[in-house]
């Protein structure tokens, strides 16, 4: 499972028709537009047990936040530009939208290792994966065509708890399924 920020419709649609003409050149693994969001807390194993509890915690996290505008813009390349194994979209945030993400990543993780659920993953760098490369890969002209590219500005004020069914999804993907939906404070 992990706990995510979902851009609307719109945001992920905008994004889609940019890439689109682009994916062909590069054997990149593109993300699907259903599978496009920003990890908060990746939460490798949850035990049923502690789903409600979960749930009741992260919806308090996200309670205490309050909903801020961003846009996905910009780009770059994990773990470096001249190797890269992921392409990934940034996020467009003025020093309070900065501020509410980081505290919303804080809290969602807390919750989860209050409710017993081991939070992985590195610090949070807030980024919408968009390719993952099978072979490091020198992604410089990539990440300069991202750097060119400006979404249009969405409201953030929910975070979404997803269940990813490894495999299941289109060509072999994995297949989301939202478990809940817990609003941001206006």
């Amino acid at each position: 499972m992990f706990v995510a920020l979902v851009p609307p419709a719109e945001a992920v649609e905008h994004l889609d028709a940019f890439l689109e003409p682009r994916r062909a050149a590069a054997a990149f693994r593109w993300a699907g537009p259903e599978q496009l969001h920003v990890t908060l807390a990746f939460l490798a194993a949850v035990e049923q047990r502690r789903l409600d509890d979960l749930v009741e915690r992260l919806g308090r996290a996200a309670a205490r936040r309050t909903a801020f505008d961003t846009a996905i813009a910009g780009g770059g390349a994990f773990p470096n530009v001249g190797r890269a194994r992921v392409l990934w979209a940034g996020l467009d945030l003025d020093d309070q939208g900065r501020t509410e993400l980081d505290r919303l990543a804080t809290g969602c993780r807390a919750a989860a290792n209050r409710a017993g659920v081991p939070v992985d993953g590195q610090r949070f760098r807030p980024h919408v994966t968009l390719a993952r490369v099978a072979h490091p890969t020198e992604a410089t002209s990539w990440v300069r065509l991202l750097d060119g590219y400006a979404g249009p500005a969405w409201r953030a004020d929910r975070v979404e708890l997803v269940a990813s069914y490894l495999g299941e999804g289109p060509r072999g993907r994995p297949r989301y399924e939202t478990v809940a939906e817990l609003d941001l404070a206006s």
